[in-house]
Formats: C-alpha cells, sequence, structure tokens
C-alpha cells in the first residue's frame, strides 16, 4: 500500500471501528461517481477474512463493515461491505459507496405533491326534487355552485429526496448515519394545475434507490456522498451535498495538457446511443393537451435519432423551443473523451477538484488532431501508483 494510505473498518450500525490498517490488495482503485454510489473491489487472504471483531461478529461481513479509504489524514472514500467470496487461495470483496443502501429498500409510506383537491359540496344532496333549490327553504334560495377544485401541496424536490432518505434510515436497522443538505431546489413537484401530481404511495411497492435515481434524472440535479473526520478526529460523518442544481464550476484555474501532467487519454468517441439531431420536449398536460415542441438538427449525412425530454414545468412554445435546443446542444457534437489519466502536478494538484466541475483539455489525438474542449467531471479513481483517472464527459452534453 502506497505511504499515507490505509483502510479503515468499521462496524456500520454501532459505529465501533474494527481495523484501522486493512490489508486489502486492490482490483479496482476507489471510484467517486457523480449522482451515484462508487465502488471499489479488492481481495484479502482468507487468514484476514476469518478474524473476529471485539464485536464477536466477522470483521469484514456483507451489509455489516463499512470501509474507508484514508489518504494522508482525509477520508478519501467511504462505503459499505456489499459482497465477498473465495476464490482459491483468496477472499474477494466488493464494496459500494453508502447511498447504495438505498437500492432494494421498499418505499413504506406515502406522499403526493400538487394533488388535484376536489372539496366537499356542503348542498349535495339538498336538493331532490332537481329544480335548482335547496329543499324545504321559503322562498326558495337557489343551490349555491358547488366549490372548486384546487391544488394540494406541493413540494420541493430536494424535499422529496429528504423524505425518502428519512424514511430508509428510520426503519429497524437502516439508520446508516447519513445526513443530507437542507436547502431547497426551488423545483417544485407536480403539475401547478393540478393535472399531472407526483406521488410516491406504498401500494405501487416503490424500490426507495429507483425512486431517488428518478428524481435525480428528471428534473435534474447533481448530489454526491462525500465522508469525513469530524473535528475531535474520534468518528467519521457521512453527507448527500445537493447541487443548486449542479454542483462544480468552470475551472480556468486547473490546466490539463499533453506534456505536463496527463499521463494517458482514453480513445476519443462519440456520442453513442446519447447522439440525436431530434428532440422532443413535452411540457404540461395531459393527453392531446400536453404542451409538446420539436427542434432538430440534420445535416444530411446521419440517419434520423430522436431524444424525448420531459420537463412539466414548461407551457408556453417559446420555452419549450429554447429546452430542445439546449438538449441539442450537447447531443450533436462529434467527440468526447471519456477519461484521462493524470498524475499530481502544480496543474492540478490532486484534491483540487470537486465532482462536477468542468476542466478544459488540450490534447492531441492520432487521426483526429489537436483538441481544446471542455469536459465535466463525473467520476474520479485515485491510485495507489501517484495517478488519478478522471472520468468525463462533454460539459455542454448536460443540460440542467
Amino acid at each position: 500500500m502506497a505511504n499515507g494510505w490505509r483502510f479503515i473498518a468499521q462496524r456500520a450500525l454501532t459505529g465501533q471501528f474494527l481495523d484501522w490498517d486493512v490489508p486489502l490488495a486492490l482490483n479496482t482503485n476507489p471510484k467517486r461517481t457523480l449522482s451515484g454510489p462508487g465502488s471499489l473491489t479488492a481481495t484479502i487472504e482468507p487468514e484476514y477474512a476469518r478474524l473476529i471483531g471485539p464485536d464477536g461478529i466477522p470483521i469484514l461481513q456483507e451489509w455489516s463493515t463499512k470501509l474507508y479509504l484514508e489518504i494522508d489524514g482525509h477520508i478519501r472514500w467511504g462505503g459499505i461491505v456489499t459482497k465477498t467470496n473465495f476464490d482459491g487461495a483468496q477472499m474477494s470483496v466488493e464494496a459500494e459507496g453508502l447511498t447504495a443502501y438505498a437500492h432494494g429498500i421498499p418505499f413504506e409510506d406515502h406522499i403526493i405533491s400538487g394533488e388535484l383537491i376536489t372539496p366537499p359540496d356542503p348542498y349535495e344532496g339538498r336538493d331532490k326534487n332537481h329544480d335548482g333549490y335547496i329543499d324545504f327553504t321559503n322562498p326558495k334560495v337557489p343551490v349555491p355552485k358547488p366549490p372548486d377544485p384546487y391544488t394540494g401541496h406541493r413540494i420541493d424536490a430536494y424535499e422529496a429526496f429528504r423524505r425518502v432518505w428519512a424514511h430508509i434510515q428510520s426503519r429497524p436497522y437502516g439508520n446508516i448515519g447519513l445526513t443530507v443538505d437542507d436547502h431547497v431546489l426551488g423545483r417544485l413537484l407536480g403539475a401547478e394545475d393540478g393535472s399531472d401530481p407526483w406521488e410516491l404511495a406504498w401500494w405501487n411497492a416503490p424500490d426507495c434507490g429507483q425512486a431517488l435515481d428518478q428524481l435525480t434524472r428528471d428534473l435534474p440535479f447533481d448530489w454526491t456522498e462525500t465522508h469525513s473526520w469530524t473535528a475531535d478526529h474520534s468518528s467519521i460523518q457521512h453527507r448527500i451535498r445537493l447541487g443548486n442544481p449542479r454542483l462544480g464550476r468552470r475551472r480556468d484555474d486547473l490546466r490539463f495538457a499533453d506534456g505536463e501532467n496527463l499521463s494517458a487519454i482514453a480513445k476519443p468517441e462519440g456520442l453513442g446511443d446519447d447522439y440525436a439531431n431530434e428532440v422532443v420536449v413535452l411540457g404540461k398536460g395531459e393527453g392531446r393537451a400536453m404542451a409538446r415542441a420539436q427542434v432538430y438538427r440534420y445535416d444530411g449525412r446521419r440517419m434520423r435519432r430522436v431524444a424525448t425530454v420531459t420537463d412539466k414545468t414548461l407551457s408556453s412554445d417559446n420555452l419549450l423551443r429554447v429546452r430542445g435546443e439546449r438538449e441539442l446542444a450537447g447531443r450533436t457534437q462529434n467527440l468526447q473523451i471519456p477519461a484521462i489519466q493524470i498524475v499530481d502536478h502544480p496543474n492540478a494538484r490532486f484534491g483540487s477538484w470537486q465532482l462536477g466541475d468542468d476542466i478544459r483539455l488540450q490534447v492531441h489525438v492520432p487521426w483526429v488532431g489537436d483538441l481544446d474542449l471542455w469536459h465535466r467531471i463525473v467520476g474520479d479513481e485515485v491510485s495507489a501508483d501517484g495517478t488519478c483517472v478522471l472520468n468525463l464527459k462533454r460539459a455542454d452534453a448536460l443540460v440542467y
């Protein structure tokens, strides 16, 4: 293991530290992911795998042991052991970020935002002869018009996100110590006129992880999972950072260039399934009354490829088309570089970026030539050999 590196094991539910230097041999580097849990895989000698912690339970146990990578006193990665198995003379260990815990957990409550509510009519049944007057009134009193339906309480998207996590951690043996940022996104769920409420109901058997992923995709917004020592260094705290709606910023202060801090470049690739030269945007309303716009950029050389975007906050044709043009801008580009490997360098010191940052790449690619492109960091993988892999997407391919 590299100098300054160590893996720490902790019991997930009690917080008891089990081992301050777990002898893992990495198969894949610890990976952090934007709006995802991240992962690592490793092997360990069977003799260690059989060791029992001070609580009488094996130190490495599925869904019982938290693992952390500490580098020079800072928690760089955190997660929970999700799978172990023996492979010949070694034991393999798979761990995922704590937010992976939400997947497979059923939502057993009910949340609704933007429900269309029809108030009870206090005069219902009081005109039995259907003459338009209240029965037994003299002089006759006309039956008042029934009260109009109205839209019920609408909640912010981040409130829904927090309520799902609060539900997960309120169940028996489900509190993994995650806190979620408390600010709002400023996007209310459900249509303003009550025509399309947002609902998460136990009787539909929703999966908490899938519900959280869908919220993240549909709005969209960014989040990251972070881990750090408490001030007194006695425990490790876990946090979900929420964007506004995105995380990160344009980093003009960092430089990534051939011959300086780039040690390898993944083969440039097209957008593949993400490519589209036509976008259909669906807005407010339901059925035939739904607001809809269609924009396209055909170049006469490629076949028609269509992406569909839903945004229930939009109703005017102009706003729908603006949203479509923004989506097209990121789907019609030719090349992106999916990953780069870098070394620690004054251009960009390790830890100087955060997930979600936009960085400028200046590289030479055989058969393509010199490229000068802005990409967004959507993941990173730190290695014990002193390098780090940044997983990237074109900055203009992500629309908020």
